[in-house]
């Protein structure tokens, strides 16, 4: 089963640490979303494959609950 790893809040994409085809394990940083200054990282739950990232770093304005990695 694929894990979604959606954006916890609305705000600026910072940094991307993953492309698709990159191997990834529980608790790997995959990206870092700016909001209000504040970093806010977002981790990976489960093991697997990048399968799709669906944000670019320097991406502004990204809503809240947007699916940005899928692992499979």
């Amino acid at each position: 089963m694929a894990e979604e790893v959606r954006t916890q809040v609305p705000g600026n994409v910072w940094k991307v640490m993953v492309k698709q085809g990159d191997d990834v394990s529980a608790g790997d940083l995959l990206f870092i979303m700016e909001v209000m200054k504040t970093e806010v990282n977002h981790l990976c739950e489960t093991s697997g494959v990048v399968a799709a990232v669906n944000i670019e770093e320097g991406q502004e304005g990204v809503d809240a609950d947007i699916v940005a990695v899928v692992i499979t």
